[in-house]
């Protein structure tokens, strides 16, 4: 369905990226989707597939410059040589711009894990998104400076999230409730990566991650009806 494409980031440098569309994608709304730790994987691929179905273009940025792994040592090398304000500020604003200059008059941010924490970056450095719509995942507080936020956002949490525990969504959304951030924030009795089919029984990459596909189920259902009510 999708194919690879190139884009600029306001610096000038270039990007590739995964690019889905639905039929007959003029004009249909964007939305930028944000990679786990994993990088920019088949999983992720299949998500920005799934907004083209539900009737978006769907953007998927190569963070990574071209690698990915399934290696939970070389993830964690991969996320922490990554310039999180440069990804954010740059790379995803450039896919917003790309995305808005190709037809698109709005376009949301949605991200997990990492991704997450991305999204929630960009809503602070990408005053161009119209949306955010983040999966389990947040940066450290002190980054989030919640006055700059203008797009309103909903979040998909995990009560027994191992790597982003609750407390800390806790304190991002009195952060944000406080600055008069528009936002909806759910919590699911899962763990990490509860959306991810991919982990499953023995296929789990670790511990700490498990899918639930009726919880997936409620989440999507809902990040489409937010993103129908904000994007179209």
């Amino acid at each position: 369905m999708g194919k690879t494409v190139t884009y600029h980031r306001p610096d000038g440098g270039s990007v590739n990226a995964y690019l889905a569309e639905p039929a007959g994608a003029t004009g249909a709304p964007a939305v930028v989707v944000i990679q786990e730790w994993w990088g920019l994987n088949d999983q992720i691929r299949g998500v920005a597939d799934r907004f083209a179905q539900a009737g978006y273009r769907a953007l998927v940025p190569d963070l990574y410059r071209g690698r990915s792994t399934l290696d939970a040592e070389e993830a964690h090398h991969l996320m922490t040589n990554l310039n999180f304000g440069d990804a954010a500020g740059q790379d995803i604003a450039g896919a917003v711009a790309y995305l808005k200059g190709s037809g698109s008059a709005k376009v949301g941010v949605t991200g997990f894990c990492m991704g997450g924490a991305l999204t929630t970056l960009s809503a602070v450095h990408v005053p161009a998104m119209d949306a955010g719509v983040i999966w389990y995942g947040y940066p450290p507080l002190e980054y989030v400076d919640a006055g700059r936020i203008k797009a309103p956002l909903m979040g998909h949490w995990a009560i027994h999230d191992a790597p982003f525990p609750i407390a800390g969504v806790d304190a991002l959304e009195a952060k944000l409730k406080a600055a008069g951030v528009k936002l909806e924030f759910f919590r699911y009795d899962a763990q990490h990566a509860f959306f991810n089919e991919t982990q499953v029984g023995e296929k789990k990459l670790l511990p700490v991650l498990e899918y639930n596909p009726a919880l997936a189920a409620q989440a999507w259902q809902r990040t489409l009806e937010f993103f129908g009510r904000t994007l179209r």
